[in-house]
């Protein structure tokens, strides 16, 4: 018999874990998903395919931003979201080691991940620093270290978020109806939803994200709701949404079912971010942040604002617009600013961006 093998001394090289049958099926076995630097070659191929890798998430439109915001060295910045970091690492190379730069974020779980990245990327508490907070309490920060020569508030979800199952943003895998950017806080979806009355439900999906079919999905949850039935996780919800629109919408004669089944995708994926908005009171947020951004900006300070949908553009514009007249801001942008059409082929979650600035007086 041959000699048993040593057991492995701790600290030495790991083997990654291998799976039943040719494809991991769930997200937390997905090596890739979970550490995607790691695979530059697929991550590459995946990109020149016009698509997001999982687990990663791209910075939209870092040109555009790094145009408006024209960072000096030696300037004090602010990045309302961190996300993936994207953003933020490309107006620190433009500080060039000189100033420093603040980023916020209310999502514990992925700024973890990204605060070790980009430590491990050389960047110190000298020149960056990450605070866990909504970016509606920049009246704070700023109190507390001067105000900005630069802000930047990216409004869109992080791809790593909608990646994720477990956080019950996209009904594309089963999950929990979560949708909190931080799950420590507040209620989640499905608890949101089960105390919403049918008009309230209504309501939302119109104002949150300009549902045509409100109505009928609406009466369908409810009515779910009604036969002790709750809506508790992500295929659930969409699973209504789809029997809404078959059985409640009466589409024009001709109607395919592959227009049907395009109708109920777009329907769910407006579904969520209705709900999305309201559990984190996205709104609520973005207004108060509108109102304490001109204080918090040094006199000719420079806001960059990325939105995804019509109602955050529609705040970020009157907003804008409002305080130019009133003389507190210098000059705001005369339209709205589109990411390119190549960026939109090498990244399609860029096509719904909208950008607009802000330079204090």
């Amino acid at each position: 018999m041959g000699q048993e093998k040593a057991p492995q001394a701790a600290g030495t090289h790991r083997r990654r874990v291998h799976y039943s049958g040719k494809y991991p099926r769930r997200f937390e076995e997905k090596y890739k998903e979970q550490q995607p630097e790691k695979y530059g070659a697929e991550i590459a191929h995946v990109i020149a395919k016009g698509n997001t890798p999982a687990g990663m998430h791209i910075p939209i439109m870092v040109e555009e931003i790094l145009a408006v915001l024209a960072i000096k060295p030696g300037e004090r910045g602010f990045d309302a979201t961190l996300g993936y970091g994207g953003h933020t690492r490309a107006m620190l190379e433009k500080l060039a080691g000189r100033g420093h730069l603040y980023s916020g974020d209310v999502d514990p779980i992925e700024s973890a991940k990204t605060v070790a990245r980009l430590r491990a990327q050389g960047y110190g508490e000298d020149v960056w620093s990450f605070r866990p907070m909504n970016f509606c309490a920049i009246d704070t920060l700023a109190a507390e270290v001067g105000p900005f020569d630069f802000v930047l508030a990216d409004l869109g979800v992080s791809s790593m978020q909608l990646d994720d199952p477990a956080r019950g943003f996209t009904y594309k895998e089963d999950g929990p109806l979560d949708l909190r950017l931080n799950p420590a806080a507040g209620i989640s979806a499905a608890e949101r939803l089960a105390e919403m009355a049918c008009e309230e439900i209504e309501g939302m999906l119109v104002e949150n994200a300009d549902e045509p079919y409100a109505a009928e999905i609406a009466r369908e949850i409810a009515a779910e709701e009604r036969r002790g039935v709750r809506i508790e996780t992500t295929r659930a919800l969409h699973e209504a949404v789809a029997h809404a629109l078959a059985a409640r919408v009466h589409f024009p004669k001709g109607t395919t079912p592959e227009e049907k089944r395009l109708a109920v995708k777009k329907s769910s994926a407006r579904v969520f971010q209705a709900l999305r908005i309201d559990v984190n009171h996205e709104y609520e947020v973005l207004y108060e942040f509108m109102e304490k951004l001109p204080a918090a900006l040094a006199p000719g300070g420079r806001a960059a604002i990325l939105t995804f949908h019509s109602g955050e553009d529609r705040i970020v514009k009157k907003a804008f617009q409002a305080y130019h007249r009133a003389g507190v801001y210098q000059a705001i942008a005369p339209h709205v600013i589109r990411p390119s059409r190549e960026e939109c082929y090498r990244n399609s979650r860029a096509h719904s961006t909208k950008l607009r600035w802000a330079v204090k007086a």
